[in-house]
């Protein structure tokens, strides 16, 4: 009778412990499919996903959405990701400034930061030479960076619903293209 009930015991334990290291291991992992049907295992453990929203984390190649997550800074993950040529970080919690590692993102051709709480923009997004798409409306931006003047591939250019310089703005505007729409308020 003892020799069964230490079975037991040691089996409730081992199961005990195995669900533990599933249960750690799953708020340090977010899975992400892309094209080729395989799955990348991204470890981050600035950012807790939970199990809802890990569904909607979906790379298609070049598109990269992580709209309403609740972020409050882009996980590091997203800049090793240089081949994607769209990044929505729409509609989250992110505040300050986006990181400056975004300048690795050098195929990017679309970057949508709207509707979070940004206060400021980083230089480096003037790095991006291949940027025709940036959505910075309705954040708390207050400075723009001259450097958003080097943007030559700029189309559109959104800035509704933010305070930002209009002198700053009208300085970034004189190196744009003319081409390139400006959206304001």
């Amino acid at each position: 009778m003892t020799k069964i009930l230490i079975t037991v015991i040691t089996v409730i334990t081992v199961i005990f412990v195995v669900a533990f290291i599933v249960y750690k291991q799953d708020d340090k992992e977010v899975s992400i499919s892309d094209t080729s049907s395989t799955t990348t295992k991204i470890s981050d453990n600035n950012e807790k996903v939970d199990e809802a929203k890990k569904e909607d984390l979906v790379s298609n190649g070049e598109i990269l959405d992580l709209s309403n997550q609740g972020l409050t800074k882009t996980p590091t993950y997203v800049f090793d990701k240089t081949t994607i040529q769209e990044l929505d970080l729409s509609s989250n919690q992110m505040g300050a400034s986006l990181q400056a590692e975004v300048r690795h993102l050098q195929n990017l051709k679309v970057l949508n930061l709207s509707n979070n709480q940004f206060t400021g923009v980083p230089a480096e997004i003037g790095q991006l030479k291949n940027l025709e798409v940036l959505d910075l409306s309705n954040n708390q931006i207050t400075g723009l960076p001259y450097e958003l003047g080097n943007l030559k591939n700029l189309k559109v250019l959104n800035l509704k619903g933010n305070a930002y310089s209009a002198a700053d703005l009208a300085v970034i505007k004189q190196s744009l293209s003319a081409s390139t729409v400006v959206q304001v308020d």
